[in-house]
């Protein structure tokens, strides 16, 4: 399913692996100091309120991180400008709260609240903590408490937010690479080395600036919104399908998660049997029966798979057990110097012998001289990309000017 450009309006919360331990031990020290069953840190966003971190059971609130609520006219607005931490022990005899509709539907018996602020003086967001029931044995020096927590919070408060402000850079990036349709393409083509002649192009993704692309990916993943970027960048890749003449085949890369969020529906109509889905082997392939599924309903379609990058981790091994791929594809980094390197050599005949065993063929990545070339040919594998034999093009009919249909 595609996020919507409405959906992606505001960047998610922070996970708790991004928020500091500090953080997540005091949320986790105040409630149970109140006896609350929630507490939780928001940030304060213009006229919103972004639940950020949690610890207790915020959902029968319905709280979850990332979840924007206004602020305007509610408890938690004057907590801010009072400046002062609030307590209520008993919401539906307290009159500051006794009336409130949110109390009653969410069923909040009890709540505290405090202004958090950062080292330089500025108001960060709200310090909150709920319970069902009330809490009758809270007194003034709970309230007290809850302040000192809120002061104590000033120096993780730092870290949060450069991290904040670092995946909020990154939310905005995105979403505009996705408002535009996606990222701009490049393709490189693929050689049958024996023949020499062009027998596939890969489609890779280019982003503003001309940072790494595979970062780029990486950093959307952080947000949330990897799958929707991959996806963005196979369906442009797909839009050029037709035009490649018909023995030319298609790659584009995936991670195991796109496989199984939308691969299947995008690629349904498309002429499948021209088309590699690449999965790089840092993306763990979970052997599940929702996975295999996927993989058995997509290879139906006629699509093949490639190992991407193998040679690069100690998991490619695996990964190849796991999706016995059609193409194994030699990374770069074992390419690099064959020719003067035994030991290089010698890895990639083994991949040669794998992939014959498992009736699939090899592409060596990253030829860029003629003794790689030699060498990548003496080792038996068949198939090759490189600098050496032809740069990414942006324009289509550049990258397989010398392929006849």
């Amino acid at each position: 399913m595609t996020v919507t450009a409405a959906a992606r309006s505001r960047p998610p919360a922070l996970d708790a692996s991004a928020s500091t331990a500090s953080v997540i031990g005091l949320l986790g020290v105040l409630r149970r100091r109140l006896g609350m069953d929630t507490a939780w840190l928001g940030r304060v966003d213009g006229d919103r309120l972004t639940i950020q971190v949690l610890a207790g059971t915020g959902s029968s609130f319905h709280l979850v991180r990332g979840q924007t609520m206004p602020l305007r006219g509610s408890l938690y607005d004057r907590v801010l400008h009072d400046e002062m931490p609030v307590l209520v022990a008993d919401t539906r005899a307290d009159r500051r709260t006794s009336t409130s509709r949110v109390v009653r539907e969410l069923d909040i018996g009890s709540l505290a609240a405090a202004p958090v602020v950062d080292d330089t003086g500025h108001v960060y967001g709200v310090l909150g903590c709920l319970a069902h029931g009330a809490r009758p044995l809270l007194r003034d020096r709970d309230a007290q408490y809850l302040g000192m927590i809120a002061a104590t919070l000033r120096g993780p408060l730092t870290d949060l937010r450069q991290t904040w402000a670092g995946r909020a850079r990154v939310w905005s990036n995105v979403s505009r690479v996705l408002d535009r349709g996606g990222p701009e393409l490049a393709f490189q083509p693929v050689f049958d080395l024996r023949r020499n002649r062009i027998v596939g192009v890969e489609a890779l993704a280019r982003f503003p600036g001309g940072p790494d692309p595979a970062s780029w990916f990486a950093a959307a993943a952080t947000v949330g919104l990897g799958v929707e970027l991959e996806l963005a960048a196979i369906r442009g890749a797909l839009a050029a399908l037709p035009r490649l003449p018909t023995r030319i085949g298609l790659a584009v890369n995936a991670s195991a998660a796109t496989v199984s969020a939308g691969l299947i529906e995008l690629v349904r109509h498309c002429d499948a049997e021209r088309l590699v889905v690449e999965i790089t082997e840092h993306e763990r392939i979970e052997n599940t029966p929702v996975v295999v599924e996927d993989l058995t309903r997509l290879r139906r379609l006629g699509i093949r798979f490639a190992a991407d990058d193998v040679g690069a981790g100690y998991a490619g091994l695996e990964q190849l057990v796991r999706l016995r791929p059609e193409i194994i594809k030699m990374d770069c980094a074992l390419t690099r110097a064959i020719d003067v390197d035994p030991a290089r050599r010698a890895v990639a005949a083994g991949l040669a012998h794998v992939a014959e065993e498992i009736g699939g063929s090899v592409i060596a990545e990253g030829i860029e001289t003629t003794g790689e070339l030699r060498a990548v040919r003496g080792t038996g594998i068949r198939f090759g990309q490189g600098f050496l034999l032809g740069f990414p093009a942006r324009a289509l009919s550049d990258a397989v000017r010398d392929a006849d249909d």
